[in-house]
């Protein structure tokens, strides 16, 4: 059995997919780019920028679900440059403290509406 996730505070998809997919105790989060909730467009900015609202887009879809980054078991980080892993990093430590979750980081040749960074998370309900 699964529960689509559509949080209302979330920017709206950008294609035929949910926010996230709840089967069980696992949360499956889709990947989320940079998108400001309030226009639904792309932020502009460095990988900094575009790292920490795809972080803040998460945590929305988190928080719906009462949940936080501590839920997080493993993320999947695509990025555009790896070039900008190390920038990337000082970002997401800040949002994920202490026992980090397991981890991919892949460098891929684009991402939806020419983001930067994509980030999708798999979180545990206990």
């Amino acid at each position: 059995m699964k529960t689509i996730i559509r949080p209302s505070r979330a920017a709206a998809p950008v294609g035929p997919y949910s926010h996230a997919v709840r089967s069980g105790d696992l949360l499956f989060c889709s990947g989320q780019i940079p998108l400001d909730p309030a226009s639904g467009q792309l932020v502009a900015g460095d990988i900094r920028v575009q790292t920490e609202r795809v972080l803040e887009n998460i945590q929305v879809i988190l928080e719906d679900q009462g949940l936080g980054f501590g839920h997080v078991l493993k993320t999947t980080v695509f990025m555009t440059q790896l070039a900008d892993f190390a920038a990337m990093n000082e970002v997401y430590q800040r949002y994920f403290a202490g026992d980090y979750p397991a981890r991919s980081t892949v460098q891929v040749a684009a991402l939806p509406r020419g983001a930067q960074v994509e980030i999708e998370v798999v979180a545990s309900y206990v």
